[in-house]
């Protein structure tokens, strides 16, 4: 027998800092959002496993070795991927925010650490 409801959207928390990941998915899941949450800590395997998941919101750091969070929105907008890009950084640069917003995909810009009030709004 198969199932009709909707699946929960499904988020990827996209930072090489486990504990970032760990506490954003408590926050998301503290916050009661009804949504499936993956992490990455190397943001290769999160535009991997894209097509597979087709993630509706993906938080994302810019500061990381293997690819950084630009390089990563340039793989999506090469790729046609199309989710809602949150970024979260510790970078409160002007210039990163002025950078956030040549992307499209982008609809939000925080600095870490993320509060459960700062996570809700994100997804209401």
């Amino acid at each position: 027998m198969t199932n009709n409801l909707p699946e929960d959207p499904v988020i990827f928390l996209v930072d090489d800092q486990k504990i970032t990941n760990f506490i954003n998915k408590k926050l998301i899941e503290k916050s009661k959002i009804k949504v499936k949450i993956m992490d990455f800590i190397n943001p290769i395997n999160a535009l991997k496993d894209f097509s597979k998941f087709e993630p509706s919101h993906i938080l994302l750091d810019l500061n990381m070795p293997q690819l950084d969070g630009w390089q990563f929105l340039e793989e999506m907008k090469k790729n046609e991927f199309y989710s809602k890009v949150i970024i979260v950084t510790s970078s409160d640069s002007p210039i990163d925010r002025e950078r956030a917003k040549e992307y499209d995909l982008v609809i939000d810009y925080k600095t870490k650490p993320l509060s459960e009030e700062v996570m809700r709004s994100i997804f209401e």
